[in-house]
């Protein structure tokens, strides 16, 4: 074989490796697990950090994650018309941050006419031209006539996220947000999904759990690149990125939707590591089994030809 012909078969099994989130790029770290009261999370990282490539699987550093621009104010949301029959399942971005900005599925927003989450995973251009973004209600008995500002609000709970990916059903998602209101005690004059997290018998215990897991998994580490989450005796869910820039932008935001389930419905953990791999194998064993196994259970998104993050949810 010619010589520029192995050298070009060799980059190209190299990018082809290092557009998998499997395996053969990553390790899941059992022995780095870190547990509190119900939810115990272990770290997903790049395995032998392929040349010390600054822990990338690929580089996507120039990405801001959802939560950033709108926090610096450089990614502005605002409702598209003034009638809910047109506008509810749309909102208007424009991103003048300058970088592309990663949304994804579960995500919610409060304010505007109604509160809303994201239906779907995109990477939007910088760019002067308004953008749209589909969304759909999480706040069943609003639509107001003035307009109040955006205010970014973490992604859903793992039981939300699933609902929304699996089925794309406004009426479900409303009677799941109903049903959880009302095994949580909370009221809502609005039906409103985050009622439950500004309820004040459970802020508390919220920032307990995070402040311990973020001091874990952020304060004392810089290698992760995901996690899995697990109460009781089962998994709870699974998010993996395709590198540690944007794992750390959304580790706060993916934090409080695990914590409010394990806060709202979980169990003192109890659940072997034994039971945690088969879980896994499911989804990181190869490519062929990972894409069959989410089509059910969670999600894939690429950006531009890779995986750039995956999701699993509970069985």
């Amino acid at each position: 074989m010619p010589k520029g012909l192995s050298i070009l078969l060799l980059l190209i099994a190299s990018q082809t490796l290092r557009a998998q989130l499997t395996y053969q790029t990553l390790m899941v770290d059992y022995d780095s697990a870190v547990t509190y009261k119900n939810l115990k999370i272990i770290p997903v990282r790049p395995k032998g950090g392929f040349g010390n490539q600054t822990r990338l699987l690929y580089n996507h550093a120039g990405i801001i994650s959802f939560s950033q621009g709108i926090r610096q104010g450089t990614v502005v949301l605002s409702e598209r018309g003034t009638a809910s029959t047109e506008n509810v399942h749309w909102l208007r971005i424009n991103n003048n941050s300058g970088k592309p900005v990663f949304i994804a599925s579960g995500e919610v927003i409060m304010g505007g006419r109604q509160d809303r989450m994201v239906t779907m995973d995109t990477v939007l251009l910088s760019s002067s031209k308004d953008q749209y973004i589909p969304v759909m209600c999480v706040e069943e008995d609003r639509w107001s006539e003035k307009e109040k500002k955006f205010a970014y609000h973490h992604y859903a709970n793992p039981r939300l996220r699933k609902l929304l990916d699996q089925s794309k059903n406004q009426v479900l998602i409303w009677k799941e947000i109903y049903a959880q209101l009302e095994s949580s005690s909370t009221k809502s004059a609005s039906l409103a999904y985050l009622a439950q997290r500004q309820d004040k018998r459970i802020i508390g215990q919220q920032t307990d759990y995070f402040n311990y897991f973020d001091k874990q998994l952020r304060k004392n580490d810089s290698t992760i690149v995901g996690f899995v989450c697990m109460s009781g005796d089962r998994v709870i869910g699974c998010d993996i990125f395709a590198g540690t820039h944007l794992f750390y932008a959304s580790l706060e935001s993916l934090l409080y939707g695990y914590i409010e389930e394990a806060v709202l419905n979980g169990q003192p953990v109890t659940i072997s590591d034994e039971k945690v791999k088969t879980y896994l194998d499911r989804i990181l064993t190869d490519e062929a089994s990972q894409r069959e196994y989410l089509k059910k259970h969670g999600k894939i998104y690429k950006y531009e030809g890779k995986v750039f993050h995956i999701t699993g949810y509970a069985e």
